[in-house]
């Protein structure tokens, strides 16, 4: 990882980055993308999707800024610096004048990011195209069909599914070899991981260049041998939400409960529900509703489908909509547990929920 106080040299294969979609990952990619130095165009379908887009693009450099901020206020007062891991190497950071050319590059960061409905031009702009659309495998392919007329044997596609394999999408492009999946875990600039996965076909020169264009963008690459739906992390990840979701759906207990749980009884700062608001409730859907059982309405799966699908008529959709599925303040169970005789560990909890900015 290069430091913070230098210039990033930008990768001179890779000129131009097309982000497919906007949503929760997709404008997070664009934006920690165009935070080092690339220009990003971020493809959406229609005018309706500029309008969910803009805002997401705005919240992301308010809290780049804020991160930024508190660095500041760390450097001032002679306290440990708490630089996200995605801006580069704290270590670097020694006066004011590395701090100016990070907040430099916040700003520069929404000039470098265009959004686009025209696919035929921003792929001809583009040299690496990053697909994060719906966790919708219809949804994808239908957009793949799209962009094959309009690709180069030069061109790199890499999809962002959470759940879904590369060769699963394939053989609907004219260079499967230049395709492979490049996984991003959400909160992008502090949980900087990319993880990069190929198949079969997938040329060792390209799987080499994406991991060298992660590693441009502040991201640690973690690179599979082998296809794995969800990846190393949502392997892990999506059983544990999945049966979180069982207990609210079939209920065993409420969100606050189970988040509750979770949280004091492993010392974990986030629950389940609360990771839920992070990912979004619209992907949580798409993935449930991939289950065939989804369908039956009196199953688990299908009781989770209904009720997520309820949330998110209702506007609620998670943090990026500003509204929170898990209601509850987290620290206010560790200011609970500091009123016990217990308060070395409640103090402890809380110590945990503000480093990792909970709130």
């Amino acid at each position: 990882m290069y430091k913070v106080s230098e210039r990033p040299e930008v990768n001179m294969e890779f000129r131009h980055v097309l982000v497919a979609g906007g949503g929760v990952l997709g404008a997070q990619i664009a934006f920690q993308t165009a935070f080092k130095g690339f220009p990003v165009t971020i493809w959406l379908r229609s005018e309706g999707s500029i309008g969910r887009t803009e805002p997401k693009l705005t919240r992301l450099y308010n809290v780049y800024r804020a991160e930024l901020a508190r660095v500041g206020e760390a450097m001032l007062a002679g306290k440990p610096l708490d630089l996200p891991r995605g801006f580069g190497d704290a270590a670097a950071v020694k006066s004011a004048e590395n701090l100016a050319r990070l907040e430099k590059a916040v700003e520069a960061a929404k000039q470098n990011i265009r959004l686009s409905l025209d696919l035929a031009e921003s792929v001809r702009e583009a040299d690496f195209i990053i697909e994060s659309m719906a966790e919708d495998r219809e949804a994808k392919r239908e957009f793949y069909a799209k962009l094959a007329p309009f690709l180069d044997e030069k061109t790199i596609v890499a999809t962002n599914s959470s759940t879904m394999i590369p060769s699963m999408f394939s053989d609907l492009l004219p260079y499967p070899e230049n395709y492979l999946a490049l996984h991003f875990a959400n909160n992008i600039w502090r949980s900087n991981t990319a993880e990069i996965m190929g198949h079969s076909g997938t040329s060792e020169a390209v799987f080499g260049r994406v991991v060298a264009f992660a590693k441009e963008i502040g991201m640690i690459p973690l690179e599979l041998k082998k296809e794995q739906p969800g990846y190393i992390l949502n392997s892990m990840l999506v059983p544990f939400l999945s049966a979180a979701e069982a207990l609210w759906a079939n209920e065993v207990a409420d969100p606050e409960t189970i988040d509750k749980t979770w949280t004091l009884g492993t010392g974990s700062p986030y629950g389940p529900f609360r990771i839920l608001d992070i990912v979004g409730l619209q992907t949580a859907y798409n993935i449930v509703s991939m289950n065939p059982e989804a369908k039956n309405p009196e199953s688990t799966a299908g009781k989770i489908a209904a009720g997520l699908k309820a949330k998110i008529d209702a506007g609620k959709t998670g943090v990026n909509a500003g509204e929170i599925f898990a209601t509850p303040n987290p620290l206010s169970w560790a200011r609970a547990f500091t009123a016990t005789k217990n308060k070395r560990q409640g103090k402890r909890f809380r110590a945990i929920l503000v480093r990792t900015r909970v709130l």
